[in-house]
Order: C-alpha cells, then structure tokens, then sequence
C-alpha cells in the first residue's frame, strides 16, 4: 500500500556500468543504511549494503532454484508459509519493539500489524493449497475432433520487492507480495526499506530461517540492502517481475526502468492518489448524518497519522452542509504523532503549503507532537472552482491533511468527480440503502477507483477471496491487478497451453490423475478441487 505506502525513495539513476569495479567507488568500510528515530532524529548505523558479487550469488540461486519451487505442491508451499506464519508471531515482542523505534506508530499498531502479516501468509498458504489461481482447464481429443489441449497457469520465475515503509510488516519484508509470491511458486528477493532498516534485516533472518526449516530450497529467498542493490535487482535478467509499493514517483521511475531492459519486466506497482469520498445530500440532511460522516472522515484520514495509501484525501460535500466545520470539531479530539521518515515530514510541509498556495484554506489545524519529524493533522478547505486540471489539490499530499469541497447538485458533483485521478478506494457516506443517489454514484465511482465502499471508510484493507486492492493508472502501474487477496498469486503467473504432450511429459497438475486434487475444468465441466 501508496503510500500505504509512499517511499521516499529517490529517482533511479543512470543503468550501473556492466562492470563490478565500477559499480561503486572503493570505500574504506562497506556503505550501510542508517536507522532514523522518528520521535527523536536519533541515528544508528543499519546494516551494510549487499555488494555486487553477493547480490550475483544470490540472483543465481533464485534462478536455479525456480524450476524446482515452481514443481513443487501449492500445499507444500502452503506449510512454508505456515512456518513464517509461525516465526513472525513467535518473535512478536520483540519485532514490535524494534519496528517501534524505526516507525513511531506504535506497540499497539505494530503488534497488531505482526498478526495481520502472520495471517496473511497463512491465507496465502491456503490460497496456494486450494489451486485454483492455476486455472487448469483440459479438453480432451475426441474422434475426429481437436487436439488434446491442457492450459494452466505458471509462475513467472524470481519476483523482486520492494516494500513499503508505513506497514513495516503487511507490506514489508514479510508481506503480501513476499507471501504471494512464495505462493504462486516464484522465488522472492526482497529490497530492505531504508525507513526501517534493521526491522528488514531481522525479518530478512526470521523468513529465511523459517523457510528453511520448512524445506524449501535456498533460493527460494532472500534480503538485499542499499539503493544501488535495489536497481541492480530491476535491470537483473535473472528477475521476472517487480511488485512495488510506494510512492508515485519512484513507483513510475521502476516501470520505466524495467521497460529500458534488453526484455522488459512487468512492474505491479502500487502507488496511491487522492481517494474521495462523498458526503450524498440524504446524508446530509440531518446535524446528526453530517456530523456521523465529518467524524468518520477525520478518523479515516488521520489513522497511522494519514500514511495509508487509503487514506480518504477530499470530502464532497454538499453546499451550506457545514461538513468543513463539523470536520475542524471532530480534529479536535485526534492525538497528533510522528511521519515516518525526515524526508516525508519535510514533503508534507511542503504539500501543506503547495495546497494553501493552489487555493486551499485551513479550517483547522491540531496541535503538533513535540520531536523530530512531528506532523500537525489538518482540515482544509477550498472552491471548487479551485479543482482543476493540473492542480495541486488534485494530488495526494502524503500524511494526516484533508481537504473539504462543497458541490452545487447533482450535475455538479459529477463535473467534478471527473475532474479527479483515478484512486485505489472511493467512500459515500449516504442516507441509507434507500438514498436514490447511490445507484448512480456507485457506478460512478467503480469506473475511476478499484475499491467502492458506501457508508464506511476506505482505510484498511481485508485480506480476503474477494478483495481488490488497485485501481486504473497512476493509483497503480496495473489496473488489472490487486496487491491484497487470493488474486494477487495472478500478478506472477503466465498460461501455457500444452497440446498432444504425453501424460509423463505434462506438469503435475495437467495429469489425468490429478495428483494434486485442484479444482478444474475438464471439457468444460468444473470437477475437483477440495471439498
């Protein structure tokens, strides 16, 4: 997530030189990340960068070991998730602890974020087992009819990561792109987050042990550190794809990147906008509707100090509503915390001041936590005439800032629902299943966002069979997947058809025996699968 997720990465230079000696210039002691505390700017030495001939190692072993992980059972790989499942909550206290002092969110959240991240591997160690992201269909030869066909799909081969920096665990180094990956049988070679080094390094350690104690294959994983090493993973032949979750401009640098190789790479990046939310005029009608929605709206946007990729970042509302007011009174009871990195809390000063600049006027501005990279959460109001193309409103502005647009009827409201950037989530806080403009507005909204929710708030996302965690471009690089639930295994996948190819020569799971018992559709009747 985004971002869930926004990464202050900076924009990728120039490909290396071919050359090792070249890659970097001779240090005395390797180059190493530095951890940052966000509540005091204190610093710490974090762990070296991976040097090129180590990072070659490595490439290596994925590679060999991608054929092997591919034949193996989806159940198989299902107990490896188990296993990571396992360590994560076994070292709970203590990876809480140490994301506490890279992060500032919190015990509370980063020990409840340990559980998301275990029961997320395990979802995808089910979804795994259960098999059908494979999509095996056969059709048999018959007298005088077509060839025998059988189709399924097949991991791509070693998948990089690039994690987020504000969900250190759901979208970490042991996250959803490292556990569906794992899943759809790619080996995974994840990039440390310099927001939190020494957390990705620990966790580096805590997958890798588990994976192997589980019996997957060295290659199945591995941890890189440094930014060098980081771009050395896109332009690597050995990697099939990318998954990305961060920020829009470094999220946009890595697909052009990966577009430059000699064979180019999808890059499922995830990247985030300004998520709206509407306030409808049913909804509206009461002091007791506008307040319920102004409320919601401010916890929303505030959560995690409004580093969520979900994050609601406008409010439509409807004229003379005063949902900008009730908004400001509902800040008030919000506890003001940290950013998570120096360079995030300097960019969103600099946001605060691009959107007053571009026609916004506060309405309300909580008061700031004392320490380093602080934030002070706040309400903000303009015209909507001020919501134009090339706008800086129209950009999501990264931590806890929201902005409040009041509409004039419905044909205004649509006007300038079409002047927003496509967005991962959309919210309509409404007058009840009854409100004749949902109908309208739900499908409204399901054509510029991936994730519509009527009366609740888009911040938090269930990993699940049915979700949908995307949205059409620049949310994401690829509107057609999801980083969140049972079909983010599809992201590392391709379909191969196989025709008139001997039973002994065929993948496991096209065999007439179905060794594997996944559900498929044989002549186009489903059959299989686990009851």
């Amino acid at each position: 997530m985004t971002t869930d997720v926004a990464s202050p990465e900076p924009a990728p230079a120039a490909p290396p030189d071919p050359r090792p000696d070249r890659l970097r210039a001779p240090r005395e002691a390797p180059a190493a990340e530095v951890s940052r505390n966000p509540r005091t700017g204190a610093s710490a030495r974090g762990p070296r960068h991976t040097e090129p001939r180590e990072l070659a190692g490595l490439l290596s072993a994925a590679a060999g070991d991608a054929a092997r992980i591919a034949a193996i059972a989806p159940a198989l790989r299902g107990h490896w998730l188990r296993t990571v499942a396992d360590a994560l909550e076994e070292h709970a206290e203590e990876l809480t602890a140490l994301a506490d002092t890279e992060t500032a969110l919190g015990p509370d959240r980063l020990r409840g974020e340990v559980g998301r991240a275990a029961a997320q591997a395990r979802f995808y160690g089910e979804v795994a087992a259960e098999g059908g992201w494979l999509d095996v269909r056969i059709d048999r030869a018959g007298p005088g009819g077509p060839a025998d066909l059988r189709r399924m799909n097949r991991p791509l081969g070693p998948v990089a990561v690039f994690g987020a920096s504000n969900f250190p665990f759901a979208f970490g180094v042991a996250g959803h792109d490292t556990a569906s990956a794992l899943a759809a049988g790619c080996p995974v070679l994840v990039k440390a987050h310099p927001a939190h080094p020494l957390l990705s390094a620990r966790l580096g350690t805590l997958v890798s042990d588990a994976l192997r104690a589980a019996g997957a294959p060295a290659g199945a994983f591995a941890l890189v550190t440094g930014f060098d090493a980081g771009l050395a993973l896109v332009d690597a032949p050995e990697v099939a794809a990318v998954a990305f979750t961060g920020s829009q401009t470094a999220g946009t640098a890595l697909v052009e990147r990966a577009a430059r190789r000699p064979v180019p790479v999808p890059v499922f990046a995830e990247m985030g906008t300004v998520n709206p939310a509407v306030l409808t005029p049913a909804a509206a009608a009461t002091a007791a509707g506008v307040t319920r929605a102004a409320t919601g709206f401010v916890d929303s946007f505030t959560l995690g100090q409004g580093q969520f990729c979900t994050k609601p970042g406008l409010l439509l509302a409807p004229r003379g509503s005063g949902a900008a007011e009730a908004a400001a009174g509902a800040l008030a009871g919000v506890r003001p915390g940290w950013l998570l990195t120096e360079g995030i809390a300097a960019a969103y000063r600099q946001g605060l001041a691009d959107l007053v600049a571009a026609g916004a006027r506060p309405v309300a501005r909580a008061e700031a936590a004392d320490g380093a990279f602080a934030a002070a959460p706040t309400v903000l109001t303009a015209p909507a005439d001020a919501l134009r193309p090339g706008s800086r409103l129209l950009e999501e502005c990264f931590g806890p800032v929201a902005l409040v647009v009041e509409y004039d009827g419905t044909p205004h409201l649509r006007d300038l629902l079409g002047r927003l950037q496509p967005s991962l989530a959309a919210a309509v806080a409404s007058g009840g299943p009854a409100d004749p403009d949902l109908p309208w507005l739900v499908e409204h909204l399901a054509r510029q966002a991936g994730r519509v929710v009527v009366d609740g708030w888009p911040t938090g996302v269930a990993t699940g069979w049915a979700q949908h965690h995307g949205g059409p471009w620049p949310a994401t690089s690829r509107p057609d997947a999801t980083s969140v639930g049972a079909a983010a295994l599809d992201r590392f996948t391709r379909p191969v058809a196989f025709q008139n190819v001997p039973e002994a020569a065929l993948p496991e799971a096209l065999r007439d025996g179905d060794p594997w018992n996944l559900p498929r559709r044989v002549d186009g009747v489903r059959t299989g699968g686990r009851s």
